[in-house]
């Protein structure tokens, strides 16, 4: 019993050990891994990262999956650029538009997983392709761009959401307070209320949590679109920080997100997981996906190495999974 208890506790160190190394590696291997430009692009590529995978890590914890996260991040960036480029909107509405283009993507994933019963996997990869097609169609497949800091409208947008010259620092990356910011609402939505209970008692034993009088079918609809609304947020990140955004782009991304999540301690059985995990696997992804592009290995190279990530992952988390089956049983 003791002997398994410690393996588990083991589990918790392996994430952070893993950072480490991996940002140790690069350091050596790489060129000039440890200057601030290289630290900062560490920290840009997290954010979108980052906030798709908070919103995931309640959907994962359920028992469920979405393979749409990165499309409709892309659909939610390119809808929000197309609103502000072409029709005008003011900044501000088109950054809610972009919010509303996650949620309600979020919102059809869970109504389809609990109302029409649609395994996870299947509705979500529907979702995907539909995204895709929406942004494309909307902007007769014309790429869409967000305004840069020296535009005289819309200016501010990446001093506010990526980078800025604050505390005497030039280019300061502003956009970890808001990453720092919604991981502790997420922590404490996952961890302090009554939404992350029922969200661990339905990945628990989702049959026991109907028993128990929790509306199952409503719950998963609210996780969904939970996570739906910060996919909007992880579009706005990303438009923070490349500007440009391509129709029918996306597909792939969605691994950095889950990913992440899996690596941070989150169980794809679902039942348990942390926010902190999460937090620490989204930067492993952000450190990686960086440290391949400074070793100058082309994106097909990348793509592979993410690959066998994405698969150490997976077995990693049976290995758990098979782990914490045997505390139960003694």
């Amino acid at each position: 019993m003791k002997l398994n208890e410690k393996k588990i506790d083991m589990q918790k160190v392996l994430a952070p050990a893993a950072l480490v190394i991996l940002y140790v590696f690069f350091s050596v291997v790489g060129d000039g891994f440890l200057s601030m430009t290289v630290f900062k692009n560490i920290l840009e590529s997290s954010y979108y990262i980052g906030f798709m995978a908070f919103g995931v890590t309640f959907i994962i914890i359920t028992g469920g999956i979405d393979l749409s996260l990165g499309t409709v991040m892309m659909c939610a960036a390119l809808l929000g650029a197309y609103t502000f480029k072409q029709l005008h909107f003011p900044l501000i509405v088109s950054l809610l538009v972009a919010v509303l283009v996650g949620a309600v993507f979020g919102f059809l994933n869970g109504v389809m997983v609990a109302k029409l019963k649609l395994p996870p996997f299947i509705a979500t990869l529907g979702t995907m392709m539909m995204s895709q097609g929406f942004g494309s169609i909307i902007t007769k497949v014309q790429s869409q761009t967000w305004p840069t800091a020296t535009e005289p409208v819309g200016g501010w947008f990446k001093k506010v959401f990526i980078r800025a010259d604050l505390f005497g620092i030039k280019g300061f990356p502003v956009g970890v307070f808001w990453l720092v910011g919604f991981f502790v609402i997420a922590a404490l939505i996952l961890h302090k209320t009554k939404f992350g209970r029922y969200v661990f008692a339905i990945g628990s034993n989702e049959e026991a949590a109907r028993l128990s009088g929790i509306n199952v079918d409503n719950w998963k609809i609210a996780v969904y679109t939970l996570s739906g609304i910060f996919v909007g947020l992880s579009g706005i990140m990303y438009a923070a920080a490349y500007t440009t955004i391509t129709p029918g782009t996306g597909n792939g991304q969605e691994m950095n997100g889950i990913t992440g999540v899996v690596i941070g301690g989150t169980s794809m059985s679902g039942g348990s997981g942390t926010m902190v995990g999460t937090l620490i696997g989204v930067f492993i992804m952000s450190v990686l996906k960086t440290g391949l592009s400074n070793l100058g290995l082309q994106a097909p190279w990348q793509t592979f190495f993410t690959g066998l990530v994405v698969i150490g992952a997976v077995l990693l988390d049976i290995q758990r999974t098979k782990a914490a089956n045997r505390v139960k049983k003694s």
